[in-house]
């Protein structure tokens, strides 16, 4: 046999059967490998890169079980002496050429929703020379900071929004949807016909992406209900008419809002229409005074 003995910590690790010390007698499985035998010196440098994150190893440093403790789970409280010891080390290690760092990416989405503490802290954070790639995603226009009454674009503080660069985005094309829905049909495994399949485009261009990716699965269960393969037309218009978009939603609130039990929009157009009817008030009885002044 060949093997392989670490100086460090005596591991003998066993690489295979040698060729030249091989004999037909000798007891072989399939799995036998045969490689070649060492010459020259026995000693040999080996490199081993390992993989390892900041965290797993504050928690090896921060414990007394060691490496024992990423599988026990017991990471605790780190103490940020340790992190900094740590932090420390890996840039000597750096500058030694023992290691390299390569930046993790952080994605946060709805970013909008966190407050001026949290929007702090990734300042704070993205200034360190270790700070990950960060990705942050928010759907808002101007709107007010969470936790302040202060307005911003996207809801995101100035300074952050001046370290980042902002990827704008555009609305689906037509052609762009209908390959989307032909992968999600893909992925779903659903059989639809071509024009079942436009017209579920047209849906997606008039509506929503997201609500035509949600009619594929409706659909499917009303073509399997009738015994069919595929997704039809006659498939479609009868989800369309089951379940309604956000548009049609609104429009229904609408149109019957006051057949609802507690209702916002009536409350606000009374008190419009009173502060009108106040201001019309005021304006007449000023208009009053002032024609009774102009006779005296």
């Amino acid at each position: 046999d060949v093997i392989t003995i670490d100086k460090a910590s005596g591991k003998i690790t066993k690489l295979g059967r040698s060729f030249s010390r091989s004999r037909d007698y000798d007891a072989m499985g399939a799995q036998t490998k045969f490689v070649q035998s060492p010459e020259g010196e026995l000693q040999k440098r080996k490199e081993v890169v390992h993989t390892v994150s900041l965290h797993e190893i504050d928690v090896i440093n921060s414990r007394q079980q060691g490496f024992l403790a990423l599988f026990t789970g017991d990471t605790g409280e780190i103490k940020s002496e340790v992190r900094e010891q740590i932090d420390h080390k890996v840039a000597e290690w750096r500058e030694e050429g023992r290691a390299t760092i390569v930046p993790g990416v952080l994605f946060i989405d709805e970013v909008h929703m966190l407050d001026m503490e949290c929007f702090s802290f990734l300042n704070r954070a993205l200034e360190s020379d270790m700070a990950p790639v960060l990705v942050i995603a928010t759907n808002r226009g101007i709107s007010k900071i969470r936790g302040t009454d202060y307005k911003s674009p996207h809801g995101i503080p100035l300074d952050l929004l001046d370290r980042l660069m902002i990827v704008s985005t555009v609305p689906y094309e037509r052609e762009e949807i209908h390959s989307i829905l032909k992968v999600r049909c893909e992925e779903e495994d659903v059989e639809m016909t071509d024009d079942a399949l436009e017209l579920l485009t047209r849906i997606g261009v008039e509506t929503s992406l997201r609500y035509a990716i949600q009619m594929v699965i409706a659909a499917s269960l009303a073509a399997e209900k009738r015994k069919s393969t595929e997704v039809e037309i006659e498939d479609i218009k009868r989800v369309y008419t089951l379940f309604v978009d956000v548009k049609r939603s609104t429009q229904f609130l609408m149109d019957y809002q006051s057949e609802f039990m507690f209702n916002e929009l009536n409350e606000e157009e009374e008190s419009d229409n009173s502060d009108e009817e106040e201001g019309e008030e005021e304006s007449t009885i000023t208009n009053e005074k002032s024609e009774a002044m102009d006779e005296s």
